[in-house]
């Protein structure tokens, strides 16, 4: 009988078990999302903040994988003031669960103009042409056209050029359909204590909202922070911040993790659907690049690959957890499976391999009895960032909410 996940052997490790969640019945692959970590991490940047600080929450490439239908209004209930997305679409989708402000962090294409405003998305905005546009529109709906001046200080990726925002305003605050909400810019290396740009791009944001002010503009909600900035520097909070993979659990960079507690939010299982002992020299996987040294090895394998996010560039260098144990990942990772290796007869100093099972719960990311595999360790062995990991995981994988 396979040893399932609750069964006797699971309770014999010392640690936190993985949470109880239901297995998707088509597939022995999932990804689990912890609405109580997410809820902590919320009201704990929510408290970095001062009364008058408004706190946007980056929902964006589904809320980073973990789907933003579930964790927008867990976010809205936990104290955010307003929501970011990337597209309109993610924007549109994300009308029908919250009723806050939300702002489009791109300029989109002026055909998506009607959108916006059937939707109340605010797009972010850099140039005169679809300003114009918007405003024209919404005007024609006995409309506002409410957006977000977009700032360049020093990015180079979007936005108007600082030193000619009071230039720009004046090109169309004329507009009777305009109506200017807010203006932002992002920091390139907010991450990075004592960095030089990012003390030029304060500058020159700091510079260019003087000189909206001094020609008696309104910038509306002046924001900057993105997460990073937010825990480092809180001289910068201004009247609004942007919140996006911390809230998720993920430290943006290293010199934040003393200064807020975060919890992990996603956790990606599975369950084994083949257990064998093949004979030595047995091939593992496509081009066979790992081969079974001895006949205690066992090979179980997992129905999850580079298609769910699990990313070929760890074959061979990463781990899984089974019981609280690690094991190692073996053989090249395929589109929707991948193989581990089990030694039976292992030695190890706190417990002694146990053979696996079909049906045995198997954790990719997140924590299992004393051990835990971070999306920063599957970073660093795939040469990226944890953003990525955590987004790659929640494209197909279906997503199981504890």
């Amino acid at each position: 009988m396979a040893a399932g996940y609750g069964s006797s052997r699971y309770g014999e490790a010392e640690g936190a078990r993985p949470s109880v969640a239901r297995c998707p019945e088509t597939r022995w692959s999932w990804v689990e999302i912890d609405r109580g970590a997410l809820r902590s991490n919320v009201r704990a940047y929510k408290k970095l903040l001062g009364r008058n600080t408004k706190m946007m929450c980056v929902v964006k490439a589904d809320a980073y994988g973990h789907g933003a239908a579930v964790c927008a209004p867990i976010m809205a209930s936990a104290g955010a003031d307003a929501f970011a997305v990337a597209t309109v679409q993610e924007g549109i989708e994300l009308r029908e669960y919250v009723d806050k402000p939300i702002l489009l962090l791109s300029q989109p294409p002026q055909e998506s103009i009607p959108d916006l405003l059937a939707y109340g998305i605010m797009p972010s905005v850099y140039t005169i042409e679809f300003a114009l546009a918007f405003g024209e529109y919404a005007a024609n709906a006995g409309a506002q056209g409410r957006y977000h001046l977009a700032l360049d200080t020093g990015m180079t990726r979007i936005g108007v050029r600082y030193q000619d925002a009071v230039d720009f305003r004046r090109a169309v605050d004329f507009h009777s359909g305009l109506v200017c909400e807010g203006t932002f810019t992002h920091f390139a290396t907010a991450d990075v204590v004592g960095d030089w740009d990012w003390e030029l791009q304060r500058a020159h944001f700091d510079e260019a909202v003087a000189n909206l002010r001094e020609a008696g503009f309104d910038p509306g909600l002046v924001h900057c922070d993105n997460t990073p900035s937010v825990v480092l520097h809180s001289d910068t909070h201004y009247d609004m911040v942007r919140v996006g993979v911390g809230l998720y659990g993920l430290h943006p960079c290293d010199a934040s993790e003393p200064l807020v507690d975060l919890k992990p939010v996603m956790s990606v299982r599975a369950r084994v659907t083949r257990a064998q002992y093949p004979p030595v020299g047995a091939g593992v996987s496509y081009g066979m690049t790992y081969r079974v040294p001895k006949s205690s090895i066992q090979i179980a394998t997992v129905p999850l690959g580079y298609a769910d996010g699990y990313s070929r560039t760890l074959s061979n260098k990463a781990d899984v957890i089974v019981a609280g144990q690690r094991h190692h990942q073996v053989g090249n990772v395929c589109m929707d499976q991948f193989m581990f290796a089990v030694d039976v007869n292992e030695n190890r100093s706190y417990a002694p391999s146990a053979p696996v099972e079909e049906g045995d719960l198997v954790t990719i990311m997140g924590a299992d009895g004393r051990e835990r595999i971070s999306a920063e360790e599957l970073a660093e062995l795939r040469g990226t960032i944890n953003y990525e990991v955590v987004c790659d995981f929640g494209l197909r994988l279906e997503k199981v909410y504890v």
